[in-house]
């Protein structure tokens, strides 16, 4: 698919052919139906003036313990080896359809802050669990959408050059990943697909929004990433969805009932104060108990917490509310986990699901 300008774009149920929008029937039960997000210039600024003085919540900063576990080291067969670097960046190795395994990066964050300049915006308040030198070779990147704290074009510029990775991304951020010299970009709209050495990685709605500056807000999708065994019945690679960024919705269901449940779903659980602002782009810590119901997913690890200060629930609320929800929920010890920052962990393949509708490809490798 090619990069289209602005005023070109696909009309679709979520485009129409200038701005992309959330489809009203993706809003859950007795929410507004707002196609999209409250979060204009002049709200963010009555908010930011409105906190000025309050207490945060949040430290200076904080140094990560020793992390567990080798990145790279391959996964034992049969599971998928998920290291957490920070907010919504995981390294996975996943085993391949030839034996060997796909070094895949989700959103790699590892500037100092999320922002288009490197003296203001939201500073991280810990390092990345793991540096970028220390990882290994990445074979292939998923960007879920063009916010800073998602798309961080100095540490993208660092993969370019080193490992030269093929990119995955919803429509319309080719034009921003191509500024970090990456070349093997493929932008996808939601639902299609690409293969990748015996996976398939579907994109997969999402409900946020888009913008990198004051004039380009909505000019590029959103959206998330499925990925699985491209022939079910071979020796298998966990079946992993990774939400990128999301509010509650009806899309997870839907993405349950048209790719089948994964077996490891990575959810937001942070940024979600004040509700009147995020309510339409980011879940909370009960919703993503929510969206793990929804989508059917033996186990789910929580994201897009404990790093960047954006919002105004303190650092260690969302963890506290998670867990309180899974009690509530009666969810058995193990089934929606955190990791440490830095932290290896190996993750099971535990069933087959046939795929109820075949995307469109378009790309593969």
């Amino acid at each position: 698919m090619s990069d289209l300008p602005a005023s070109d774009l696909p009309i679709s149920d979520h485009c129409d052919g200038r701005r992309f929008f959330n489809p009203a029937d993706l809003v859950p039960d007795g929410a507004p139906e707002r196609a999209l997000p409250r979060i204009g210039l002049l709200s963010i600024l009555r908010w930011q003036w409105a906190r000025r003085g309050r207490p945060s919540g949040w430290p200076d900063r904080l140094e990560n313990p020793a992390p567990a576990g080798d990145p790279h080291a391959p996964p034992e067969a049969g599971h998928a080896r998920i290291t957490f670097i920070g907010h919504s960046s995981f390294l996975l190795r996943v085993p391949a359809g030839d034996g060997s395994h796909v070094t895949i990066l989700t959103d790699p964050v590892f500037s100092a802050r999320c922002s288009p300049v490197r003296w203001a915006g939201p500073r991280r308040v810990r390092p990345p669990g793991r540096s970028m030198a220390a990882l290994p070779r990445v074979d292939l990147i998923l960007v879920s959408h063009c916010h800073y704290d998602h798309m961080d074009l100095p540490s993208l510029a660092f993969f370019a050059e080193r490992d030269a990775p093929r990119v995955m991304t919803p429509v319309g951020n080719a034009r921003h990943l191509r500024k970090a010299g990456l070349r093997d970009v493929i932008e996808c709209d939601w639902w299609e697909e690409s293969a990748v050495r015996g996976l398939r990685v579907t994109c997969t709605p999402a409900r946020h929004g888009s913008a990198r500056t004051p004039f380009d807000r909505d000019r590029a999708l959103w959206g998330g990433f499925d990925i699985r065994p491209a022939s079910p019945g071979a020796a298998q690679a966990p079946a992993i969805f990774f939400a990128g960024d999301s509010a509650h919705g009806r899309h997870w269901g839907r993405i349950r009932a048209r790719l089948g449940a994964p077996d490891i779903a990575l959810l937001p659980v942070g940024a979600y104060e004040p509700r009147f602002l995020m309510a339409d782009v980011h879940t909370t810590p009960e919703e993503a108990v929510a969206a793990f119901r929804a989508l059917e997913a033996r186990q789910a690890v929580g994201m897009h917490f404990g790093t960047f200060r954006l919002t105004d629930e303190p650092i260690g609320e969302p963890l506290s509310r998670l867990a309180a929800a899974c009690a509530a929920e009666g969810l058995e010890p193990g089934r929606f986990v955190t990791l440490g920052h830095g932290e290896c962990r190996d993750f099971a393949a535990t069933r087959e699901v046939p795929r109820a509708a075949a995307p469109q490809v378009v790309g593969s490798v």
